[in-house]
């Protein structure tokens, strides 16, 4: 059987205040050409299909357009929810829609219900876990402690159970919307840090022929039958070293994997460029960015006058100018930012416990603050599902 993996397609999302609309129909008629082209048997879609969870209306058109175009080639699509969907939105009409062959998986409770799909070697059977933010569905999986590995674990039981129920030789995939260990992220991803982890191991998926990984945006392989299929378009300038694909999977009837990574349409370049003013501008090495979207990080140990007016004479696609001056690491006027680069909320606190008194937090206050930004991050959740 032939899959394509795809996912994150974010739909409705820009870029630095560009909109990205055209870019991401453009994608979904390469998806759809893909599908036809190549012989596709099942398409699988690992989440984050929306940016947000009420998207706009261009947004959802965009995606009505997509469901109807794979229905009509009969080719069965297999789709869950990731962290920025609103699974209760996204799955409205689950059943009907399903009738045509698009089959939508955003309830934890079907974790282990499988999609069932023939080919001339047997069934495969496709489960589909949609993002599962522990605080939500902890009760779900009857697990202790709300904590990613935990309940993704659980899922996986339960998928195991059915597997173990069905005939010898079934062969099975797994979708999944995780931060799974050995996976690169990038700037452009939520955080879905809880209990200060955020990644799950591999091995919580082992026992399945394949799993199609949604949530970081970098298409990248964790072992040969676990991988992520990244997103189609960039959507930070942390991606500017990203190949935009997709994964064009053949399960062998023994449930062998051979994958092949099939490019997705570029609409721009991205560059990062770094120096002073007067470099950027009169450097002929940078000229293969003047038609790139650009961010530039200006080192003058003084800010220039008019900066990005200058820059965008040269580089009129520029939508992203940092200031990070060339100066000792101990200089005072070191920005409070780059002293903050790569530091999460939970260090950030205990930073800021240690400025203030003195010393640092001991184990039970930072199991405190851990609880507390658990805290936030639930209600934050579960508001946004009450959208």
């Amino acid at each position: 059987m032939r899959l394509l993996h795809t996912s994150d397609w974010h739909l409705g999302r820009s870029f630095h205040r560009v909109g990205m609309l055209g870019a991401q129909a453009a994608f979904v008629d390469h998806l759809v050409t893909t599908v036809r082209e190549r012989e596709v048997d099942a398409l699988v879609v690992s989440g984050d299909v929306y940016d947000r969870a009420v998207p706009p209306l261009a947004a959802v058109e965009l995606f009505d357009d997509a469901l109807h175009r794979l229905a009509g080639l009969g080719v069965p699509t297999v789709m869950i929810s990731g962290n920025h969907d609103s699974a209760r939105r996204l799955g409205v009409g689950a059943g009907l829609i399903g009738r045509a062959g698009i089959h939508l998986r955003t309830e934890p409770s079907e974790c282990g219900t499988p999609v069932v799909l023939s080919d001339a070697h047997g069934e495969v059977a496709f489960y589909g876990l949609p993002y599962l933010e522990p605080a939500l569905v902890k009760d779900e999986f009857a697990v202790e402690r709300a904590g990613h590995e935990a309940v993704l674990a659980a899922a996986m039981e339960r998928v195991r159970a059915d597997l173990a129920a069905r005939a010898p030789g079934t062969r099975s995939v797994v979708l999944a919307h995780a931060f799974v260990t050995g996976g690169r992220p990038s700037d452009s991803e939520r955080d879905i840090t809880v209990g200060g982890v955020a990644a799950v191991p591999a091995g919580v998926f082992d026992g399945v022929d394949y799993v199609a990984l949604g949530h970081l945006h970098g298409c990248q392989t964790l072992t040969e039958r676990v991988r992520y299929s990244g997103s189609p378009l960039p959507y930070s300038f942390s991606e500017a070293d990203h190949r935009k694909s997709m994964w064009l999977v053949d399960l062998a009837a023994d449930g062998a994997v051979t994958a092949e990574r099939v490019d997705c349409p570029v609409p721009r370049a991205l560059a990062r460029i770094r120096g002073t003013l007067e470099e950027l501008l009169a450097d002929p090495a940078l000229a293969r960015h003047e038609e790139a979207w650009v961010e530039a990080t200006l080192t003058d140990p003084v800010r220039p006058a008019d900066p990005m007016a200058r820059l965008t004479e040269r580089f009129p696609h520029t939508l992203s100018l940092v200031f990070a001056p060339d100066r000792p690491a101990d200089d005072p006027e070191v920005s409070y930012a780059r002293r903050l680069a790569g530091r999460d909320d939970q260090q950030i606190a205990e930073d800021f416990v240690a400025h203030v008194r003195g010393a640092g937090p001991d184990e039970h206050e930072r199991a405190v603050l851990r609880d507390a930004f658990d805290a936030v991050r639930a209600d934050e959740a579960v508001r946004e599902v009450a959208r």
